[in-house]
């Protein structure tokens, strides 16, 4: 079904989107996917958690209605368990509500947890179609974080497993996580659709300017991303060493962004000798954002080889390329193919590598300037919204056939009389 029938066969639908691990409008994928919802006529909802910038538990963003729920953040297993019941328990009274104030007959899931799945099985059995977006490969995830595979491992897999069951379609953020949804989770390959995470090039705020994060020093790399566990930052943190302490280059590194490792992170780079050489800003608005990237010289993504990060897009990578900077990332299948050429790759997990090709930047303007226009055009001409867009309308295009598919067959097979009715009013 060609993307191009996306908006007509959307038009008139009631989606209620639930995202568990970031606010929204915060969560920038999930803002884009609602927002390009709306203007193809969908009445668009959306329940996530408050956040430090979106405390409030009910807004109108842009057209969409916004429910947040307040949320309860693990550290542990435990912990996780604790915040992942505690948001569950909350999507389902906000489910209702929703349902309650203005219905709805497609629920679009946004994985981690893939306990969402509770939810959308709820309803439906009163004709509520599910759309599963696959935001996270959530066995790997947990076992990038605790380094272990045993019962609570094979309960993610399970419950990943029950999350594509109850799917009548998957969206994957990448080809290998549709090979994951077809492979793993016994998709139909024509149920499958990927939308990557590509900037929107008709967002981009001018950038606001960087004041003082260079510190007068010659040159300026920059982190931009989650600081969890499996996110890479103790790498670039070693890099940093060999460039500043051990080779006395006049380096600044500004890391922008928060996540559970932050406090620590601060402290080890002051144990490493860094010093002054390393900032932390923490979350930025977007056009702070931009405002840092636009004066970086490198940008760095050293998130670490393993199961997860290897199959994983890196949101970051993109933005990066986005503002037309150069990018220094380990060798990691969709880093790869997000990236292309715009990147130098150093070897899996090694800092001394990577400290290399920043330094190989460093010392090459023209290298940098050809990576960072590599990079712009392959946003431009293939990776941003505009062309992810229409393959997220495609798919709610064939959920709408599937839908039209179901109702005749229960229509032809049902008893004289029989009205089916989709969705839940």
């Amino acid at each position: 079904m060609s993307p191009e029938r996306g908006p007509t066969r959307t038009r008139g639908r009631r989606v209620l989107l639930v995202v568990e691990n970031c606010p929204v409008p915060r969560d920038i994928r999930v803002k884009r996917e609602a927002d390009t919802l709306r203007d193809a006529g969908c009445t668009v909802s959306v329940i996530s958690p408050t956040g430090p910038d979106c405390p409030d538990r009910f807004e109108v963003v842009d057209g969409v209605a916004v429910f947040r729920h307040p949320t309860h953040e693990g550290h542990t297993a435990f912990g996780y368990l604790l915040e992942y019941a505690n948001a569950l328990v909350w999507e389902l009274a906000l489910a209702v509500e929703v349902l309650r104030r203005r219905g709805f007959d497609v629920i679009h899931i946004a994985n981690p947890p893939d306990l969402l799945f509770v939810v959308a099985a709820l309803f439906k059995p009163f004709g509520v179609q599910v759309v599963f977006d696959h935001h996270d490969l959530c066995p790997e995830l947990f076992a990038a974080k605790f380094h272990r595979r045993g019962l609570l491992w094979r309960s993610q897999v399970l419950l990943e497993r029950l999350t594509f069951r109850t799917a009548d379609i998957s969206i994957a953020t990448n080809e290998s996580f549709r090979r994951v949804a077809i492979g793993r989770g016994g998709m139909d390959p024509a149920d499958v659709f990927v939308v990557r995470n590509g900037p929107d090039l008709g967002e981009v705020a001018a950038p606001t300017d960087a004041v003082g994060l260079r510190r007068g020093r010659r040159h300026l790399v920059a982190f931009a991303g989650v600081m969890g566990s499996q996110d890479g930052v103790d790498l670039l943190l070693d890099a940093a060493k060999l460039l500043v302490v051990d080779q006395g280059r006049d380096v600044q590194f500004v890391l922008v962004g928060s996540g559970s490792e932050l406090a620590r992170l601060r402290s080890r780079a002051d144990e490493l000798g860094l010093g002054g050489h390393v900032t932390f800003t923490g979350l930025l608005p977007h056009a702070e954002l931009l405002g840092v990237l636009d004066e970086a010289d490198v940008c760095v993504s050293p998130d670490d080889v393993n199961a997860l990060n290897d199959r994983s897009t890196m949101i970051k990578v993109l933005e990066y390329m986005a503002a037309g900077k150069p990018v220094v990332q380990f060798d990691l299948a969709e880093g790869r193919a997000s990236a292309g050429d715009a990147a130098l790759y150093a070897g899996d997990d090694d800092p001394a590598d990577l400290a290399a090709r920043i330094a190989e930047l460093l010392d090459d303007p023209d290298l940098r300037a050809r990576l960072g226009q590599l990079g712009r055009a392959r946003i431009e001409s293939r990776l941003a919204w505009q062309h992810q867009a229409p393959a997220l309308l495609a798919a709610y295009a064939r959920l709408e056939h599937k839908r039209v598919d179901r109702h005749r067959r229960r229509h032809h097979h049902g008893p004289v009389g029989t009205t089916v009715s989709g969705g839940v009013r």
